[in-house]
């Protein structure tokens, strides 16, 4: 997934304001380059490596001057946590499992302030694209009308196109797909 450009954002602005004129329901769209800056990793990576090297510097030279070997193992560390501060390397450093936590915290956090702040309710449709996550969240009484089901085929078509269509396009079938079923869901 790539990052979205600006006539992108105005399109994606009109579609919301579209559906959400048919619907009568308040739709938030949120994409993120990350949901977390992971600040941690890099440092800890970088302890790491210093203490690696420490270790064999023990190993092979036991009589190594102090100084030298401090001063090395402070260089290995500022280096290796430069080296990997690199978001995409810094990105293959933090465990699957905390990237989804992190994503799928941010995606409640914004659910609160964009759609439940509103007192009217609502759907969010959140991205997340470093840690490639979708989450499609609905206020109580929409999740009991449509049901699970209908958001995870939503966000299961939206994952599935990702890999081969621009984002731009995948997101527009996404908003129409929640569009069309808050419509069925009206109309019942």
């Amino acid at each position: 997934m790539h990052a979205l450009t600006q006539n992108d954002r105005e399109t994606l602005q009109r579609a919301i304001a579209e559906a959400e004129g048919r619907t009568h329901t308040h739709l938030a769209l949120v994409v993120v380059p990350a949901s977390d800056r992971y600040v941690m990793y890099p440092l800890a990576y970088g302890a790491l490596c210093a203490f690696a090297v420490a270790g064999v510097l023990a190993l092979f030279w036991p009589h190594a001057p102090l100084r030298p070997v401090v001063l090395g193992e402070a260089v290995v560390f500022l280096v290796f946590s430069l080296v990997f501060d690199w978001l995409p390397l810094r990105l293959v450093l933090v465990p699957p499992a905390l990237a989804r936590a992190r994503a799928r915290s941010l995606a409640h956090r914004e659910f609160a302030a964009r759609i439940l702040t509103t007192h009217r309710g609502g759907v969010l449709l959140f991205v997340s694209l470093a840690e490639r996550h979708v989450e499609l969240l609905a206020d109580r009484d929409l999740h009991a009308r449509l049901g699970q089901p209908m958001w995870d085929r939503i966000v299961g078509e939206l994952t599935r196109d990702a890999k081969s269509k621009p984002l731009c396009d995948c997101l527009l079938s996404a908003l129409a797909s929640c569009s069309g079923a808050l419509q069925a869901a009206k109309s019942d």
